[in-house]
């Protein structure tokens, strides 16, 4: 199952992506639910799905065995859709890893001048805040008073469906509700302009978060899929979850130590090689610009510049 948030006429609506072409009006179909689940308030967004927990899921799953059987609640159209990100306020900061891909590592090493086997020994964390997050087909603002280097970065977002504190990296994978895709987009100069990285990828809209948030149960192996991002078709990045220094496990296990993960925290893993900075020379984003964000089995991402 792959949950989304959309607009319809004025509200905001739950809905299901299906053969990425059609969508399930989800809200609509929940007053079609027997008593008592029918009595209970219709989600309208993926956040409230987390908060209602397995009987949400297990309700969401008749709805859609009733749509494929019988074409009810009939699908809409998704490209006629506006999408919004499937938690389009998050309660919290986006929680951020920072250089965790071995090859973006070392481009990163040699773009600034450090040993190219500089690797981290702990996770480098930041976060990005809810004003910088926005959904698919949103436009991005090119930010250039602000910036002169303004760079993407395709990343696995996990989604946080249970609560927990010091999660060890055996159970951490209990408490995903499900994964997404972010693009961690970087005012670079920013970035090395205030000597940490909160500014430069905190900006009005940098954060795109979507289309959809695929269930974890549709994803055995988190750490086994294929990411690819374009820029105006030209492909930049291409690689593997599986080149994750720290993979899904151990970040949960790590961010939680100490620090309680609450359902609906949002988490970005890291981007691998191929970012603007690593160019020769560094190509900044530009207005007009379309950047398509590719994750297996969860879709396309895709933002345009203005």
């Amino acid at each position: 199952m792959r949950l989304l948030t959309f607009v319809h006429g004025r509200s905001t609506r739950l809905g299901a992506l299906i053969d990425d072409s059609k969508v399930i009006d989800l809200t609509e179909a929940w007053t079609l639910l027997p008593h008592p689940l029918s009595e209970l308030a219709a989600p309208v967004q993926v956040a409230d799905v987390i908060d209602m927990g397995d009987r949400a899921i297990d309700a969401l799953d008749r709805i859609l065995e009733q749509a494929a059987a019988t074409a009810s609640p009939a699908p809409l159209d998704a490209g006629q859709l506006e999408f919004l990100a499937p938690i389009p306020r998050p309660r919290k900061n986006i929680f951020c890893v920072g250089r965790n891909y071995r090859a973006h590592i070392v481009e990163g090493n040699l773009a600034r001048g450090r040993p190219a086997d500089d690797f981290p020994k702990a996770l480098e964390l930041f976060s990005k805040p809810p004003t910088a997050v926005v959904g698919h087909k949103a436009d991005v603002s090119r930010h250039a008073q602000h910036t002169k280097l303004l760079d993407y970065e395709i990343e696995l977002g996990i989604v946080i469906g249970k609560a927990g504190r010091d999660i060890s990296a055996e159970n951490a994978r209990d408490h995903v509700f499900g994964y997404t895709i972010v693009n961690d987009i970087t005012a670079r100069d920013l970035q090395a302009l205030h000597g940490q990285w909160f500014k430069g990828k905190s900006l009005d809209g940098t954060c795109p978060i979507g289309p959809v948030i695929t269930l974890a149960r549709a994803i055995p192996n988190p750490n086994n899929l294929s990411l690819e991002l374009d820029v105006n078709g030209e492909i930049r990045q291409s690689a593997n979850t599986s080149d994750m220094l720290f993979d899904v496990s151990a970040i949960i296990a790590t961010l939680s130590q100490g620090m309680t993960l609450e359902p609906g925290d949002i988490i970005a893993t890291g981007t691998p090689s191929g970012v603007a900075l690593s160019l020769n020379p560094p190509r900044s984003l530009e207005a007009g610009d379309v950047v398509k964000a590719r994750i297996e089995s969860i879709g396309e991402l895709v933002v345009q510049i203005k």
